[in-house]
């Protein structure tokens, strides 16, 4: 085929094994039959090995996991109350020992108490008795005064006496006249 065109002849042939037509073979409905057999056949085929094969295993390792993720849960909720009664048993302990403190320590301090009370009655009973000891020495040495205070106003009012009367006076008017 030759066509001319103002002064220059071009020939055109169709390439070979493009005599139908040109564009993609997917969209020419003579082969549409064919693809749609193929897509079929590999459709069933994925279908089969996916809900045989894969299907249930992804589902297993699911499931697994869901088991494990429960049984975790339930270990965790069983450490919690473990832990829990743990703590309230130290609490317990605790305060059983601050209990026990307070108690030694209010012992301890009655004890003290009445070990000062005993040593303050011992030492009140030593200072009475010295207390009593120095009145007796007092009261010995009062009652020596007192009698030496006759003996000494005896003699000072006979002193007195003889100088005034310029005679001595016996010994029993002194007497006499102390009374």
């Amino acid at each position: 085929m030759a066509t001319e065109h103002q002064g220059t002849t071009e020939t055109t042939e169709a390439p070979k094994g493009h005599e139908g037509g040109g564009g993609l073979p997917q969209l020419q409905f003579e082969h549409w039959g064919g693809q749609i057999v193929w897509l079929l056949l590999i459709f069933a085929v994925l279908y089969a090995v996916l809900s045989k094969g894969l299907l249930p295993r992804v589902s297993g390792a699911i499931e697994e996991r869901g088991a494990k993720i429960a049984g975790d849960i339930a270990d965790a909720r069983r450490l919690k109350d473990e832990a829990e009664a743990q703590a309230r048993a130290a609490a317990a302990e605790v305060a059983e020992a601050r209990a026990k403190a307070q108690k030694t320590a209010a012992d301890a301090k009655a004890k003290a108490s009445a070990e000062a009370a005993e040593r303050q009655a011992k030492e009140e009973a030593v200072l009475a008795e010295k207390l009593a000891a120095a009145e007796a020495s007092i009261q010995t040495a009062r009652d020596q005064a007192m009698s030496q205070v006759r003996v000494v106003a005896q003699d000072a009012a006979g002193a007195i006496v003889e100088k005034l009367t310029g005679k001595a006076a016996t010994a029993a008017e002194l007497k006499s006249a102390l009374a």
